[in-house]
């Protein structure tokens, strides 16, 4: 998509920033009963509630960073999104991350958080990033655990979470 801000890349991959444009993708993503499970979040009801979503998305201006749209650097298509958010009620940084079902397993997920990450201790300057699972949601707990991420602690929260910590020092 021309004119749109590439963040980094990788083998497989570009993330740049989400658009209007991806408002349609975005809302598909979010109807996969099956991708949205362990998410905490409720699907979009319509593409409208997408692109409104996307139109009032502000962590770019307002924190230089934040989740970014997965894009198939061959073929240029919507994978799902990665990226890190910040959060200021809670002075963190979390990783996250929400593909199609179709590129599960595939170490997508693995290869975009990653540079995430990296991108995030070099690039952004920050110091410690933590990412959060349901206790259920075997598959992101192993990414979290791929990407050099240690079990921190659990709470509870409509369901047990897990959360996973890695300071920049620790980045393998």
């Amino acid at each position: 998509m021309s004119g749109t801000k590439v963040i980094l890349r990788t083998d497989r991959t570009y993330l740049r920033e989400l658009v209007i444009g991806d408002a349609e993708a975005f809302f598909r993503l979010n109807q996969d009963p099956l991708v949205m499970r362990f998410t905490g979040d409720e699907p979009f009801g319509s593409i409208d509630d997408s692109q409104e979503f996307l139109i009032n998305y502000s962590d770019y201006r307002d924190n230089g960073m934040g989740r970014w749209a997965v894009i198939d650097a061959i073929d240029d298509v919507f994978l799902g999104w990665c990226g890190i958010k910040y959060s200021p009620n809670l002075d963190e940084y979390d990783i996250g991350f929400r593909f199609f079902r179709k590129y599960w397993g595939n170490g997508l997920a693995t290869e975009t958080a990653k540079a995430c990450l990296k991108f995030g201790f070099s690039d952004l300057d920050i110091s410690s990033i933590l990412g959060r699972a349901r206790f259920e949601n075997t598959a992101s707990i192993r990414v979290l655990e791929k990407i050099g991420m240690k079990y921190s602690h659990s709470f509870e929260s409509k369901g047990k979470w897990v959360v996973y910590t890695l300071k920049r020092e620790e980045l393998p």
